[in-house]
């Protein structure tokens, strides 16, 4: 009951600002027509339960079982096991990811259909997925974050000059679409899931950084498509 009690009051927290500004701006500027301005009070409230239900469903669900998972992994002893598992999880939770299907939806209707949205969709999964079994292979020997974050990027800068420059904002907002509600939760879970049982409690901000490598993935991803179609 208390979970669900500060939920609420988060969620409360979090729309009521947008919403008081948006009412401020009704009866002092925009006078939006009546039925518009009772859909956005409609809307507001579908959103704050969705995002009641949402973040409830983190808590009982997401983080406690993408932790276990990551937990669980370790004690089998293999590292390719905790490696192959980290991306076949990465692929998977990108290609539920509400936002990536908005993005390649998006791509798909500008393009005329010429990059379609499934291409867009398990590119972007891929990704993520490579750079989550990365992100955990970094967990098991212990590999410097820094390494792995300059050696993507400078990745990116190089593909960038072979790139057609149509694909490199594409590129940018595929590595800010992985960053949705499906992927963080689960891949921050499963970090810290896996650094907690390989080197115990007191390393177990190890398990993070994994969303800011994940982020690399689909921005290669996307300039290599770049390069192919291009």
């Amino acid at each position: 009951m208390a979970t669900l009690k500060e939920t609420v009051q988060e969620v409360f927290y979090a729309v009521m600002p947008v919403t008081s500004f948006v009412i401020l701006l009704q009866f002092t500027i925009i006078w939006l027509p009546l039925e518009d301005f009772l859909q956005f009070l409609i809307g507001v409230c579908f959103v704050s339960l969705g995002l009641i239900f949402f973040l409830l469903g983190v808590q009982m669900g997401l983080l406690p079982v993408g932790k276990m998972i990551g937990s669980a992994l370790p004690k089998t002893g293999k590292a390719w096991i905790v490696i192959f598992f980290g991306f076949l999880l990465g692929l998977v939770v990108t290609v539920a990811e509400p936002d990536v299907r908005v993005l390649a939806t998006q791509v798909d209707l500008v393009s005329g259909g010429e990059i379609s949205k499934n291409i867009i969709i398990y590119s972007v999964a891929l990704g993520v997925a490579i750079f989550v079994g990365l992100a955990m292979l970094r967990i098991i020997i212990n590999i410097p974050i820094i390494y792995l974050l300059f050696a993507g990027y400078g990745l990116i800068f190089l593909l960038a000059l072979f790139t057609p420059s149509k694909f490199l904002p594409i590129s940018l907002d595929a590595g800010g679409v992985t960053t949705g509600p499906m992927t963080v939760p689960f891949i921050l879970a499963l970090g810290v899931g896996v650094a907690s049982t390989i080197r115990g409690k007191t390393s177990t901000t190890d398990g993070f950084g994994l969303v800011a490598l994940a982020s690399i993935g689909p921005v290669l991803a996307v300039l290599i498509l770049g390069v192919i179609y291009g």
